[in-house]
């Protein structure tokens, strides 16, 4: 599966962005479609998951602003960013994989490339 990101850019804090990552091919039988993001000083970390009935997983620095979903008819995952700050700053990554624990984040199997979120103070 090739998934492809789009929707990155800069914008002021406070302001808002929707992420899209179309897959080249059906996701239906995906159990998880994530969102993580990456700065230089961090790993990877998941931002936000959702699984293929709709189940939905947030990280809690982004609880309430954030909003990921789905349109398998369209092999499609939207993260919706919503009261961006400074340290939302990253390269945000789609993923697709599946759920082993739901306690802990899903393993991604398939990887975009990625797209830079700049949040200016």
């Amino acid at each position: 599966v090739q998934l492809a990101e789009s929707g990155g850019g800069s914008v002021q804090a406070g302001g808002s962005l929707t992420l899209s990552c179309t897959a080249s091919e059906d996701i239906f039988n995906i159990n998880a479609m994530a969102w993580y993001r990456q700065t230089s000083e961090n790993q990877r970390a998941l931002v936000a998951a959702i699984t293929s009935v709709g189940m939905t997983n947030y990280a809690d620095s982004v609880k309430g602003r954030f909003t990921i979903s789905r349109d398998n008819s369209k092999n499609t995952v939207w993260l919706q960013m919503d009261s961006l700050k400074p340290e939302d700053t990253a390269v945000y990554y789609c993923g697709a994989g599946f759920y082993s624990d739901y306690s802990q984040p899903p393993s991604m199997d398939y990887w975009g490339k990625g797209v830079l979120v700049t949040v200016s103070s």
